[in-house]
């Protein structure tokens, strides 16, 4: 994802306002007897955005023409807020470095990469997080808060990474709170504005799709 991918985000004001979320793909076979058979053809979710929603002046368009301009279309990735789904906890809660359970210490392990786990019990879906926003990761290990001396995370990768000094005992629960954004491409390569019907009050649609790392 690097060398196609941008680390900036989208205009946040505009974002804020957009719409979307998950995306599953299920394929479903009814059978004579009524009966259906379901199988997942996505092991993960995909999020799709509408962020022409979040445009209401035509500032804010020319600022998503000229964000559109310089990705060069749906060429280049980037970042994307969504504002229900940033954070390791509830959107309302201030991060904790108990929020998620990244993984157990072994002794010999230093690096962790950054999860998001919904829901609870063996169903629940575990969500690998490659885009934490820098200085919002905070870390623990048994509970207890990880100096930041100790321990660094790659904004670009999500990989946490323990010094030399600091690797989490055998058995140690490791975890870890964050805010993150979601890598996103525009989705498609043509954006027209009909500015008579903008000025009326229709926005213009303006689809994101994210990246599956």
């Amino acid at each position: 994802m690097a060398s196609d991918f941008h680390e900036v985000r989208f205009p946040l004001d505009v974002a804020l306002r957009g719409s979307g979320g998950p995306v599953r793909r299920t394929e479903i076979v009814t059978l004579a007897s009524g009966r259906e058979h379901r199988n997942s053809r996505w092991a993960d979710s995909r999020r799709r955005y509408d962020a022409g929603l979040g445009i209401r002046t035509l500032d804010a368009l020319h600022a998503v023409l000229g964000f559109f301009e310089e990705r060069r279309g749906r060429l280049y990735g980037f970042r994307y807020r969504d504002r229900v789904d940033h954070r390791s906890g509830p959107p309302s809660r201030p991060v904790a470095p108990t929020d998620q359970r990244i993984g157990t210490g072994d002794g010999t392990t230093r690096v962790f990469a950054l999860v998001k786990t919904y829901g609870s019990g063996p169903d629940a879906y575990r969500r690998a997080i490659a885009k934490p926003v820098a200085g919002s990761v905070r870390v623990a290990v048994n509970g207890l808060a990880v100096a930041a001396l100790s321990v660094a995370c790659d904004p670009a990768t999500g990989q946490v990474s323990f010094a030399a000094d600091a690797v989490p005992p055998p058995g140690a629960a490791v975890t870890a709170g964050y805010e993150f954004d979601v890598p996103v491409r525009f989705d498609t390569d043509e954006l027209t504005v009909d500015l008579a019907a903008f000025t009326a009050g229709e926005v213009p649609r303006i689809p994101l799709i994210e990246i599956v790392p």
